[in-house]
């Protein structure tokens, strides 16, 4: 900490040896406005302590100071009197000189009207005379409503607009950042709606905006709108809420694992192995044999494309030297006219060039052996192969991290990266893991209700005002669970409802069958179990009846899936008849995985919680993409 900050925290240490001392941010020398305003007395306790507040401006307003009445005319100074008789008469003489004096002004100015001559000047105008000063602008108090993101509570910071250097408009406007020091103190309207604000006594920091461009300088702007700008979103009192709420499910996640013995690990994501869609990892793009290294393509005269472009970069910055010049309007329209000519012919040439990029970029013609692994590599779709090598070893572990898939879907439940949180046991069976799944997902609820409760309260005024009691009903009562071939019949049965896909046996439950079992028929959360081997991976054990497997999935309102499990299959000779029969080539890159059945293999089950989906469930937004930070979807991956 430098002498600066040491300063500030000793003025902060004698400050509070009094009761209720405020409590400073740890690497920091502001206060958080969470711990001040988030308590029982929503912070009386603290007026008339000294602070330092950092944050951003969400609202304010400005109140013209009243100036100070001016300084009463000056009293004439009477001579004490005299001891010779003519006192009255040189009082007398004194008045009327000096009170014709005081009245020459307005005699001079009548017979300047009035005689045509002399200068006019409108009421209430002035002529400036030489070296004469202008008035002094207005001086504003400025009420600024103030969010430092601890908390969805802004606190109000109360400036004299003369402490300031940047004028009151920057100083009001939404986002501006301010670091203030000064007292708090109660409001002193009786009407205030809240219990303390901070007097500022200086700022020590002004972070200006441009209106202009500032995204969020308009009020509430809908969701889908903050996605364009999702750098400033965070900015915003939904999204601050949202992303305290994602915090508290994050760390509820490692707090349920690591109290119930499982150990954290990292697991690659980059993997050989993998199922449906994926991403796959190459540095060859671009690249062909020796002999057939990429050309620029070129015209007669001899112009690449990339020639071209560095002429459109000097014509553009001509055009922009000509309009600061104020050249002729002749010479800027023929230097656009110039400018477009070229742009035609670069587009031209990258037209020609088109055809030969394609060819480059052909999977088959990639020689993988010679790319950066030496082997085909993919981001990957589930961290559990590799946490089932640990569990072997370990018991019980857990892992949290991005997930990718690379279907072509854009809606409001898919995103090409999600982050799951994912555990394996061994040990375990089917009912352990759903056991495990329930417990789990009950905790989380009731952590964000214990936890986050302020947050929720204004989410649910924003998103969905049954958040609430949704998350309460759930914490305090165990999930209903039921097999897919009960919910195929259940399903079947809804004669008044038409489906538009057929509910039948042997295929996969829709979005829109799932939202019909837990919106309308059990009206909350369940688990449905033992589905047919043909809609799940090749890696879950199969039961009994050779044609369901060990998997689950629970399913909530509004959402669809969240936790997906299963025991996983730890016989050899069944596990690479599966894997032959999901069609894979190249098995090879599976060895390593049935090696773990191989030698020590022992019943082991597990669970996926998808984050993004959880968080859908807790907050009651209606889109995925409002859910995480930086969404990356199919066609947008903004930054």
């Amino acid at each position: 900490m430098d002498s600066h900050g040491k300063t500030h925290q000793k003025e902060h240490d004698d400050d509070d040896v009094s009761p209720n001392p405020v409590t400073l941010s740890k690497y920091s020398n502001r206060v958080e406005i969470k711990t001040l305003l988030e308590r029982s007395d929503l912070g009386a306790r603290f007026s008339g302590k000294r602070v330092v507040i950092g944050g951003w401006v969400k609202s304010s307003r400005a109140v013209k100071k009243d100036l100070p009445p001016p300084p009463p005319p000056p009293v004439l100074a009477i001579p004490p009197p005299s001891s010779g008789g003519n006192q009255a008469s040189t009082t007398a003489n004194i008045s009327c000189t000096e009170i014709i004096q005081s009245k020459m002004n307005i005699f001079r100015k009548l017979f300047d009207v009035l005689s045509g001559g002399g200068k006019t000047y409108p009421i209430f105008d002035k002529p400036e005379l030489a070296g004469q000063k202008t008035a002094p602008p207005p001086e504003y108090i400025l009420y600024l409503s103030v969010s430092d993101g601890s908390s969805v509570t802004s606190i109000q910071v109360v400036v004299d607009s003369a402490m300031s250097t940047v004028p009151p408009t920057q100083l009001m406007a939404l986002g501006t950042c301010i670091v203030a020091e000064g007292v708090l103190r109660q409001p002193m309207a009786a009407s205030a709606k809240h219990v303390i604000e901070l007097e500022a006594e200086k700022l020590l920091h002004v972070g200006t905006v441009d209106p202009e461009k500032y995204p969020l300088s308009k009020k509430q702007l809908p969701l889908h709108l903050l996605r364009d700008f999702s750098h400033f979103r965070p900015r915003t009192t939904t999204v601050g809420s949202v992303t305290r709420v994602h915090s508290a499910l994050t760390f509820a996640s490692h707090t349920f694992l690591q109290y119930n013995g499982f150990q954290y690990v990292q697991v690659p994501v980059i993997t050989t192995t993998g199922f449906g869609e994926m991403f796959r990892v190459t540095t060859l793009l671009g690249k062909t044999d020796d002999k057939e290294e990429k050309k620029h393509v070129k015209e007669k005269d001899g112009f690449s494309v990339d020639t071209v472009k560095a002429a459109i970069k000097e014509k553009t910055k001509l055009i922009d030297h000509l309009k600061r010049s104020d050249s002729n309007r002749e010479a800027v329209v023929a230097a656009v006219h110039d400018l477009k000519k070229t742009s035609d012919l670069a587009s031209q040439l990258e037209m020609k060039q088109k055809p030969k990029a394609a060819t480059l970029i052909k999977p088959e013609k990639l020689d993988f052996s010679k790319d950066f692994f030496g082997c085909d590599t993919y981001l990957t779709v589930s961290g559990r192969f590799h946490l089932e090598s640990y569990a072997s070893a370990l018991g019980k572990v857990y892992t949290f991290g991005p997930r990718f898939i690379a279907d072509k879907i854009d809606n409001a439940r898919h995103l090409a990266e999600m982050w799951n949180v994912e555990a394996e046991m061994a040990f375990s069976e089917l009912d352990d893991a759903m056991d495990c799944a329930d417990e789990f997902f009950k905790f989380l609820c009731k952590y964000l209700l214990e936890n986050r409760h302020e947050d929720m309260k204004f989410i649910s005024k924003r998103a969905d005002k049954t958040i609430i009691m949704r998350l309460e009903a759930t914490a305090s009562n165990s999930l209903l669970r039921f097999s897919y071939t009960e919910a195929i019949s259940l399903l079947q049965k809804a004669t008044s409802r038409t489906f538009e896909t057929k509910p039948e046996w042997g295929f996969a439950l829709t979005e829109e069958h799932l939202s019909y079992l837990t919106d309308e028929i059990y009206k909350g959360p369940v688990i449905i179990h033992s589905h047919p081997k043909e809609v799940k991976p090749f890696y879950i054990r199969l039961n009994d009846d050779k044609n369901t497997v060990a998997a689950f999935d629970l399913v909530v309102p509004k959402v669809g899936v969240v936790i997906t499990g299963s025991q996983n299959e730890e016989r050899f000779e069944i596990l690479d008849a599966r894997i032959g029969e999901s069609g894979y080539t190249t098995k090879e890159k599976y060895e390593w995985y049935l090696d773990l059945r191989r030698h020590g293999t022992v019943k082991h089950s597990g669970i996926s919680l998808k984050m993004e989906h959880m968080l859908l469930f807790a907050t009651g937004l209606p889109d995925i993409k409002d859910a995480i930070p930086f969404p990356r979807s199919w066609g947008k991956a903004n930054n």
